[in-house]
């Protein structure tokens, strides 16, 4: 059985102590089947390739580009880091307190 790594204290984007992480899917769970997908990544990596971030960059990675683009081109940490968008985003909401509800609109 495959084992999901676990909830880090941290958003594993902007590294703020966040009470409530989501878990993104670096490969978007909808894609998993299809063969494409399957080709270039194992099983494993399709379930396991996850990051814990909070709501706020959660929301900044799914603006940033379409779930195919992020499962094909944008599929780790680093990858997403590329983005410039992201990497702005990132380094502006990385100085927000832990209970930062952002207004929609950013």
């Amino acid at each position: 059985m495959l084992k999901l790594p676990p909830q880090p204290d941290n958003c594993e984007l902007c590294e703020r102590a966040v009470p409530k992480l989501t878990r993104h899917h670096l490969i978007p769970k909808h894609l998993h089947r299809k063969k494409r997908f399957q080709k270039l990544f194992s099983k494993e990596e399709l379930i396991t390739r996850t990051l814990w971030v909070c709501r706020p960059c959660h929301n900044a990675i799914h603006r940033a580009r379409s779930e195919y683009e992020l499962g094909l081109h944008y599929n780790s940490r680093e990858k997403l880091l590329e983005l410039e968008e992201l990497r702005t985003f990132v380094d502006w909401v990385r100085d927000r307190p832990a209970g930062f509800v952002q207004k929609k609109g950013r």
